[in-house]
C-alpha cells in the first residue's frame, strides 16, 4: 500500500477526541498497514490488540484506552518517545473532557458506580428465536434440565452451571442456543445477556470490549466503566451476583476469552457455543452436537419450503439432504433457495447439487454460505495444519488412520498425530471410531472434504497433490508387507513393484502389538478404495502393490467377488500402461480365485486355467521371475492333472519345483511338492503322492503359513486314507481343521469336512452324513463349485449306502451338472457312475446312459481297470438281466468298490 506522506501524522495537533482518532487513522494510511496486520505486529511486541478492538476505536469520536494507544502507535513502526508523544496527546484530551463534565476520575483509579447495584437493568438481548427450528428435542431437554434446575436456596450445587455446545461450522449450535435461551426466559427473569464473540471479519472479540457492551447493557454508564479486563470483570460479577440471568456466548473462540465473561454466581447460567471443545472451562457440561438424520434434515427443507413441494417429492428431498451431508447450515441454504423459486421442482435443485465440483457454489444464499462458515475454522489453523487439512482430503477414503497424516506431512507419527487432532479440534474433521486394530480413525464431512479439495487447488501445485498421494497410497503398500507374510493364505511369491517405498521410521513401534489379520480387517475398506483411486490416476505400479498385498486376506476371509473384482481392475490398467509385470501379478491371483471359488459354467475352467497359466508361465520366464514362473508352473501341473495328462503334469510340477528351488522360494517349493502329489494320486501312486505331501508340510512349517499347514495335512489325510492307514488320517485331518478353524479360513476347512466326511463313509461312521453336509453348506456359501460338486456326490453315495436311491439322485443329478462346468473327467466319470447306480433301480435307460458317459470318459483317460468295470454295469442294466439274481447283485455292489478318488485341489 502506498504511503501517504514520508513522515507520520502528529498527535499534538489534535484538538478534540474526534480529530486524535482521525490522526490515528491517518496514522493506520501512513504504515501501509492491514488490521490483521497491525494485530500480528501488536502480538510480537507483547500488546494485546484484536481486529475487532482497532475497527471500533478507529470508527468512533471517543479516546481509546490508554494500553490501546501504546499498542497501536507501536505497531505502526514508531519509536518509544513517538510512543509518549501520542499517549501524552491523549491524556491531555482526556483531562480536558474531564473539566468540561464536572471532574472525571484520572484514568486508572477505580469509577463510581453510576448504576446501583440493586435496582439493576434488566437486559434483553437475545436476537429472535429460529421460526423453523427444527429437530434435536434430546439436546434441548438435557439443555433444559441443566440449565433450569431448582436454585441455590433448593438444593442447587453453590456453583455457576455452565453448558458448552461443540460442533463444526454450519451444525446448527448458534440456532439451538438461541431457541434454548428464548425457551429459558421465564426461568431467568433478571435477564439474557447474548454476544456473537466474533466480529464481521471473523476475528475474536477482546473480551474487555464484551465487558464493555456488558456493563452497558446492565445500567453501567459508559463513563463509568474502567479501563482494565480486570476491574471490568470484577463490577460485571457485582452486579450479576444474586440475579437470575442467562448469559449466552456464542463462536466463542478460546477458552481465554470466554473466562473474564462468567459470572461465577450460582444464580446465573452460561451457555457456550464454539467450533472447539471447551474443555478447559471449568465444571462445564459439554454436548457435541452432531448432523441432521436424513428425516430431520427433511422435516428443515419442508418447513423453510412447503411441505406441499416437499412431502409429495421425498425420493428427491432425500436426495437434497444426503447432498446436503445432514448439515442444518447446507439444508437451510437448499431450503432458501427453493423457497425463493416457486416454480423449480425438487428434482433441478438436486441437480445442481448432483455436481460435485460446483456444490459449495450452490450452497449459497443471501449471506449463509457453507464455504464461508468452513472457511472461519480453516483461517484459524497454524500453516501445518492447513497444509494437513488440504492433503488427507486427496484420498478418495472413507475413513483412515492418524499414519496417514505422517505419510502425507513426511514428518515423525507424533508430531503428524497432534495436526490430527488440531483438526478434530477445529471440527475439520471427524472421529470415525476405533478399528479392529486398536487405531482411531478420522474422516471428512461429504461437504467440507469439497471445501478442502477446493483450498488445494488454489494453493497447491499438482506436483505436490500427486506426490503426497504416493507418499500416502505407498505406505498402506509398506505397512501391508509387513503384515502379509503372517496372514496364512495362498504362499504366492510376493511379487512388489520397483516404486521406491516412503521412509516409515514410527512404524516398528507402531505397528508392534497389532494382530496382523485385525489391521487387514480395519484397513481393507480403504485400501480397496485407495487401489480403484490409483487406477483412476493410472498408478499401476502402487495399484498392482495394494491389490497383490490383499490376496492372502480375500482367500482367508472368503471374499472371492471382493478379489476377482479388484484384480480385473487392476490388470485392466496395467495392460492399458503396458506394465507386464504387474499384469502377470493379478493374472496369478484372478486364475486362482475364478478356477477354485466360481470359475467358469461352460465345462472350460480347468482348460482355461491350463491356458491362461501357461500364458503367465511364458510372461514370467520373459521378465526373469523364477518365483512366479514356479507359481505358473504349480498351475499348470493342477490343469494337466485334472485332464489326465498325468506325465506332462508331473514333468510341469517338477520344473515349478526347480523353478522355486533356485529362486529360494520356499512357499513356492510347497505348493510344487502338492502339485505333484495331486499328479501321483491321481494315478493311484498314494505312497508317492504321500511323500510329497509329508516334503509339503514340512516346508509349509518353515515358513510359517498355517493355511498351507493345513493344506499339507489335509493333502497327507487323504493319502494315508487311501492307503488304509485310517487311525493316522483322522489324526492329520483333526489337526488340519482345528488350524482352519482357528484362522476363520472356511476354504481349507470346507476340503477338509469333505475328506473326513469320506473317511468316515470308508469307516461306516453315521458322522460321515453330518461333515458332509457342513462342508456342502460351505462350499454353497462361498461359491466353491468343485467342493460343492464333490460334497453333493458323497452325499449321494451315503443315500445309496443306505439303500435310498431316490434320496441320492438329486444329490447326484445336481454333482454331476457342476462337474460338467469343472472340466476334471476323472470326478466327473466317478459321479455318472455313481448317478448311473441309483437309476439303476427306477429308469434302465437313463442308467445305462450316464454308464456310458462315464465309461467313454475313462476310455480316453487311458483308465482301462474302471472302464472294464463299467462294461460289466452296463451289461447289468439290459431289460432282460434286470429282474435277475446277477442283475441284483451289481446293484448291490458297494459304491466305494469303484475306487473313487478324491478331490486334491
Amino acid at each position: 500500500m502506498a504511503q501517504p506522506s514520508l513522515d507520520p501524522p502528529r498527535p499534538g495537533l489534535a484538538a478534540t477526541p474526534a480529530e486524535f482518532v482521525a490522526a490515528l487513522r491517518a496514522l493506520r494510511l501512513w504504515s501501509g498497514l492491514t488490521y490483521r496486520q497491525l494485530t500480528a505486529r501488536a502480538r510480537a511486541s507483547g500488546d494485546h490488540l484484536a481486529v475487532s478492538t482497532l475497527a471500533s476505536v478507529l470508527s468512533r469520536s471517543t479516546l481509546p484506552r490508554r494500553e490501546v494507544v501504546v499498542g497501536f502507535v507501536r505497531s505502526c513502526g514508531l519509536d518509544d518517545q513517538a510512543v509518549a508523544d501520542w499517549v501524552a496527546a491523549r491524556d491531555t484530551l482526556l483531562a480536558r473532557s474531564d473539566r468540561a463534565i464536572g471532574g472525571s476520575p484520572a484514568p486508572g483509579r477505580q469509577p463510581p458506580a453510576h448504576a446501583d447495584p440493586s435496582v439493576p437493568s434488566a437486559p434483553r438481548m437475545l436476537p429472535p428465536d429460529i421460526r423453523d427450528f427444527t429437530g434435536r428435542a434430546a439436546e434441548l431437554s438435557a439443555l433444559r434440565n441443566l440449565l433450569a434446575g431448582p436454585p441455590a436456596d433448593a438444593g442447587r450445587p453453590d456453583a455457576q452451571v455452565t453448558a458448552a455446545i461443540s460442533g463444526m461450522g454450519g451444525v446448527g449450535k448458534t440456532a439451538l442456543a438461541l431457541h434454548m435461551a428464548h425457551a429459558l426466559r421465564a426461568a431467568f427473569p433478571d435477564g439474557q445477556l447474548w454476544v456473537d464473540l466474533r466480529d464481521a471479519e471473523g476475528s475474536p472479540l477482546d473480551p474487555g470490549d464484551v465487558l464493555a457492551r456488558f456493563l452497558r447493557a446492565l445500567g453501567i454508564d459508559l463513563r463509568a466503566i474502567p479501563d482494565g479486563l480486570s476491574e471490568r470483570a470484577e463490577i460485571y460479577r457485582t452486579l450479576l451476583a444474586h440475579r437470575r440471568v442467562l448469559v449466552i456466548l456464542d463462536n466463542a473462540s478460546s477458552e481465554g476469552q470466554i473466562r473474564p465473561l462468567l459470572p461465577g454466581a450460582a444464580t446465573c447460567a452460561v451457555l457456550v457455543t464454539s467450533r472447539l471443545r471447551m474443555t478447559g472451562i471449568e465444571g462445564a457440561w459439554h454436548l457435541e452436537l452432531g448432523q441432521f438424520t436424513t428425516d430431520e434434515a427433511i422435516q428443515l427443507l419442508a418447513r423453510i419450503t412447503a411441505n406441499e413441494r416437499v412431502l409429495p417429492d421425498i425420493e428427491k428431498a432425500t436426495e437434497i439432504a444426503e447432498y446436503c451431508g445432514g448439515l442444518p447450515l447446507a439444508v437451510r441454504i437448499a431450503g432458501a433457495r427453493l423457497a425463493a423459486r416457486p416454480a423449480w421442482r425438487l428434482a433441478h435443485l438436486a441437480a445442481m447439487l448432483g455436481d460435485e465440483r460446483r456444490r459449495l457454489d450452490r450452497l449459497a444464499t443471501g449471506d449463509l454460505a457453507v464455504r464461508a462458515s468452513l472457511a472461519l475454522s480453516y483461517r484459524e489453523l497454524d500453516e501445518e495444519s492447513r497444509r494437513l487439512f488440504r492433503l488427507l482430503a486427496q484420498f478418495d477414503v472413507p475413513d483412515f488412520p492418524a499414519w496417514l497424516a505422517a505419510a502425507v506431512l513426511g514428518c515423525p507419527f507424533e508430531q503428524a498425530a497432534e495436526h490430527v487432532e488440531t483438526l478434530v479440534d477445529a471440527q475439520l474433521l471427524a472421529v470415525a471410531g476405533t478399528d479392529p486394530a486398536g487405531q482411531i480413525r478420522y474422516l471428512y464431512h461429504d461437504l467440507v472434504r469439497l471445501f478442502a479439495v477446493e483450498c488445494a487447488a488454489a494453493q497447491e501445485s499438482a506436483e505436490v497433490i500427486a506426490q503426497a498421494i504416493a507418499r500416502g497410497l505407498g505406505t498402506w503398500v509398506t505397512l501391508a508387507e509387513r503384515m502379509a507374510p503372517a496372514i496364512p493364505g495362498p504362499c504366492f511369491a510376493l511379487i512388489a513393484s520397483p516404486v521406491p517405498r516412503p521412509p516409515v521410521d514410527w512404524a516398528d513401534e507402531y505397528l508392534a502389538g497389532i494382530d496382523p489379520l485385525s489391521w487387514f480387517d480395519a484397513e481393507r475398506t480403504a485400501m480397496v478404495s485407495a487401489t480403484r483411486q490409483a487406477c483412476r490416476l493410472t498408478l499401476d505400479d502402487l495399484a498392482f502393490d495394494l491389490a497383490g498385498r490383499l490376496e492372502k486376506y480375500f482367500d482367508l476371509r472368503g471374499m472371492y467377488a471382493d478379489w476377482a473384482n479388484l484384480n480385473t481392475e487392476v490388470m485392466a490398467l496395467c495392460r492399458r500402461t503396458g506394465n507386464q509385470l504387474g499384469e502377470a501379478v493379478m493374472l496369478r491371483g484372478l486364475l486362482d480365485v475364478k478356477t477354485w471359488a466360481a470359475g467358469p459354467s461352460d465345462g472350460a475352467a480347468m482348460a482355461r486355467l491350463h491356458r491362461e497359466s501357461a500364458w503367465l508361465l511364458a510372461r514370467f520366464e520373459a521378465l526373469g521371475h523364477d518365483q512366479g514362473g514356479s507359481d505358473a508352473a504349480v498351475m499348470c501341473s493342477w490343469a494337466l492333472a485334472a485332464a489326465g495328462s498325468y506325465p506332462e503334469a508331473v514333468a510341469m510340477g517338477e520344473r515349478a519345483l526347480r523353478l522355486a528351488t533356485r529362486s529360494r522360494h520356499l512357499g513356492g517349493a510347497a505348493r510344487a511338492h502338492l502339485a505333484l502329489a495331486v499328479a501321483t494320486f491321481e494315478q493311484g501312486q498314494f505312497d508317492t503322492a504321500t511323500r510329497h505331501t509329508t516334503a509339503a508340510l514340512e516346508r509349509a512349517r518353515k515358513l510359517g503359513n498355517s493355511r498351507w499347514e493345513a493344506t499339507a495335512l489335509q493333502f497327507s489325510g487323504i493319502g494315508h486314507r487311501e492307503l488304509g492307514n485310517f487311525d493316522e488320517s483322522q489324526r492329520l485331518l483333526t489337526e488340519s481343521l482345528r488350524i482352519s478353524r482357528a484362522d476363520r479360513d472356511d476354504y481349507t476347512a470346507t476340503l477338509t469336512l469333505l475328506a473326513l466326511a469320506r473317511l468316515h463313509f470308508k469307516r461306516g461312521d453315521p458322522e460321515a452324513r453330518e461333515a458332509a453336509e457342513m462342508s456342502l453348506a460351505l462350499g454353497r456359501e462361498y461359491r466353491m463349485t468343485h467342493h460343492v460338486a464333490e460334497a453333493l456326490q458323497l452325499l449321494g453315495e451315503i443315500e445309496l449306502a443306505r439303500d435310498s436311491p431316490a434320496g441320492a439322485i438329486p444329490y447326484l443329478e445336481e454333482s454331476v451338472t457342476l462337474w460338467r462346468t469343472r472340466g476334471w473327467p476323472s470326478f466327473q466319470a466317478a459321479a455318472l457312475t455313481s448317478l448311473g447306480r441309483a437309476r439303476m433301480h427306477s429308469d434302465q435307460r437313463a442308467a445305462r446312459a450316464a454308464f456310458a458317459e462315464a465309461h467313454a470318459i475313462l476310455v480316453q483317460l487311458d483308465n482301462m481297470d474302471k472302464a472294464a468295470e463299467l462294461e460289466a454295469l452296463i451289461g447289468s442294466v439290459t431289460p432282460a438281466d434286470a429282474g435277475s439274481q446277477q442283475g441284483r447283485a451289481e446293484l448291490d455292489r458297494p459304491v466305494r468298490a469303484l475306487g473313487r478318488q478324491d478331490q486334491c485341489s
